[in-house]
């Protein structure tokens, strides 16, 4: 519990520092202010990370690669996203966060994740449940699709073209088989959701080791079901990515197979 709190210290030490850099009236002109921004909170939030971080488990490396997909080597790492939603931040909208995770030997096994605009905190251990605010969460209990939120987004920009067909042919077959369908960034602002149990679905077609890890583990914690798109537990190494109620996985499996 000590060393959840000093996650969760870190993380909202972060996430004040870079909501005192927050306005409503931020409009970024081009792709290369956008880099500049998002590069200029990253640096802050991180500087702060790691020297919070850092001491906690002495012996943990740090995931350098903020886009990085795949198997991490063996051992502790922290995979963090010092600002996730950068974009939305820079833009003026206030559907970002923090995120640190404690991986080892590429499981998720603590985390924290601090919206600074609303001062939530979600925060979760292996074995130890998932909570908001210190409320114990509980995933989904929905068992029939059609009547399911659920939704997708982009892992990051310029996926390619083929990425972009799968999603746009996997929002057309939910848009028929469930209720809702949306589609935003980042990972972990819908994640969070399927954790608390007010979104029932979420699925990527590729997968960013620091959008998923927190939310991977907060809703595995909260009962729900975290899979690849086949249905067969989800490992770093998946291509692809599905947390859902435990009663849709087989739906959700069945509607994104067809439409791959």
């Amino acid at each position: 519990m000590h060393q959840l709190n000093q996650v969760v210290a870190a993380v909202q030490a972060a996430g004040d520092a870079i909501k005192s850099r927050f306005t409503i009236t931020s409009r970024p002109q081009d792709r290369q202010d956008i880099v500049g921004l998002i590069q200029a909170n990253d640096d802050i939030s991180m500087r702060i990370l790691r020297a919070q971080l850092s001491p906690v488990f002495p012996a943990a490396r740090w995931d350098e690669d903020e886009s990085g997909s795949g198997a991490l080597p063996g051992g502790e790492w922290w995979v963090v996203d010092p600002v996730e939603g950068a974009i939305n931040h820079i833009h003026g909208l206030g559907e970002w966060s923090v995120t640190a995770t404690l991986v080892r030997d590429n499981a998720p096994v603590l985390t924290a994740v601090y919206l600074p605009m609303t001062g939530d905190l979600y925060t979760a251990s292996a074995g130890g449940g998932a909570h908001l605010n210190g409320r114990r969460l509980q995933a989904s209990q929905k068992t029939e699709l059609r009547a399911a939120m659920v939704g997708t987004g982009q892992a990051t920009p310029d996926e390619g073209a083929a990425t972009y067909q799968r999603i746009g042919s996997a929002v057309s077959a939910m848009l028929q088989a469930a209720l809702v369908v949306r589609v935003s960034v980042p990972a972990t602002l819908q994640l969070i959701h399927v954790a608390s149990g007010s979104q029932d679905v979420f699925w990527q077609h590729s997968q960013v080791r620091s959008g998923l890890m927190a939310g991977a583990l907060l809703v595995a914690e909260a009962g729900g079901s975290i899979t690849d798109l086949h249905g067969a537990p989800w490992h770093t190494g998946s291509s692809a990515f599905l947390a859902s109620a435990p009663g849709l996985t087989a739906a959700a499996v069945a509607v994104l197979g067809e439409a791959q």
